[in-house]
């Protein structure tokens, strides 16, 4: 199970649907496995694994506040597996959007962290972004430098991108050339044009028209800079232009894998050792809709049980109309939870939440066992 964003955890998921199960078939065998596609939500689900380290660090939001973000560290082999959104993320400045100053700073503070305790592996989500950088307040954070004509660091955001003259690339962190970065990133959409990160993202993050136009250039200036120092940089790469450009940092300066978010997380905890010994397979998020069928989460998930032949039911807070066509990419049954009109902030609450899956779940179960 994903989380259902603003209610319930991936864990918290996960164990009610068994807890459910388990009361109408004590019998059953029910292994919960707490998933997410690279966005909000990976690191919590991350959590109740064993092996896994929880760490704090305190670094800058996208409009340079302190805030504290969390991230986990693997203790069996040393890797850590973070979200761009916790240090700057939408959530952060929900109400004080801005488009043009907001800053991936806190994202290269996360990894520093890391680097000081000796990871040198990192897994990132890069969903949920409020920043349009393109990633340089995260590889300023790393040491490396955008210069204005007057050699002076940029300021910071999309507009400091329009003054960049000279990008030093010799002070960025050693450390960095011993690492390896798997980035989840479930969009293609590349840095620049009609699907890039400005026309496509930036309106979800406050730009008006005319922020589109300047963040577009800006970017665009931003690229053709990076290419006077790294050759090979490409504009057009399928997810340079995931969370505002930071996919483009990335895999241009930091040589990064870019891959499917939830195929990356299904991969990391051995997802498909349970589903070849499954009977049935429970998947579900906070809303199923067209978003679900181009490949979140719960499709991913069906992806991979229908390598093996299994079933696949989805349960999700609502649906909308075009969730029907996940029933062509492998969820063979989908059921919402919501009993009733409520008000939003009633409806969310992790009681009823979890009291409407729990419900749910144990009627289809019920129904399941006429057939048994």
């Amino acid at each position: 199970m994903d989380s259902f964003k603003g209610s319930i955890s991936s864990h918290t998921a996960g164990c009610t649907v068994r807890e459910a199960i388990l009361k109408i078939n004590p019998t059953d065998q029910v292994t919960v496995l707490p998933v997410a596609d690279g966005g909000e939500g990976t690191v919590s689900a991350f959590h109740s694994f064993p092996n896994h380290q929880s760490i704090k660090v305190q670094v800058n939001n996208p409009l340079f506040e302190p805030v504290e973000a969390t991230y986990v560290i693997s203790t069996e082999d040393n890797c850590a597996i973070m979200e761009m959104s916790q240090a700057s993320g939408l959530t952060l400045i929900q109400n004080r959007l801005a488009p043009l100053q907001a800053s991936t700073y806190g994202v290269g503070e996360m990894i520093i962290d890391a680097l000081d305790r000796g990871v040198r592996h990192f897994i990132m989500g890069i969903g949920g972004s409020a920043t349009n950088d393109g990633g340089v307040g995260m590889l300023q954070a790393l040491g490396y430098r955008f210069l204005d004509a007057n050699k002076y660091e940029i300021m910071p955001g999309n507009a400091g991108l329009s003054m960049i003259a000279e990008i030093d690339l010799s002070q960025a962190d050693k450390r960095l050339k011993e690492c390896q970065f798997d980035i989840a990133c479930d969009v293609d959409n590349p840095l620049n044009g009609e699907r890039g990160s400005a026309a496509v993202f930036s309106p979800q993050k406050g730009a008006s028209a005319a922020d589109v136009k300047a963040i577009e250039a800006n970017l665009l200036h931003y690229h053709q800079m990076t290419k006077t120092v790294i050759k090979q940089a490409d504009n057009l790469y399928p997810g340079a232009g995931a969370a505002g450009g930071l996919g483009y940092a990335f895999k241009t300066y930091l040589e990064a894998n870019l891959q499917s978010g939830i195929e990356l997380i299904l991969r990391l905890i051995h997802a498909e050792d349970y589903m070849k010994e499954a009977d049935l397979v429970i998947t579900g998020e906070g809303k199923l809709d067209f978003q679900t069928a181009m490949g979140k989460t719960p499709i991913g998930v069906a992806k991979l049980a229908k390598k093996y032949g299994k079933k696949v039911i989805a349960f999700a807070g609502v649906v909308d109309n075009e969730a029907i066509a996940v029933n062509a990419k492998g969820i063979d049954a989908f059921f919402p939870i919501l009993d009733q009109i409520r008000p939003l902030e009633e409806a969310l609450s992790e009681e009823n939440t979890k009291a409407n899956l729990r419900r749910t779940v144990s009627q289809v179960i019920n129904l399941i066992n006429l057939w048994r």
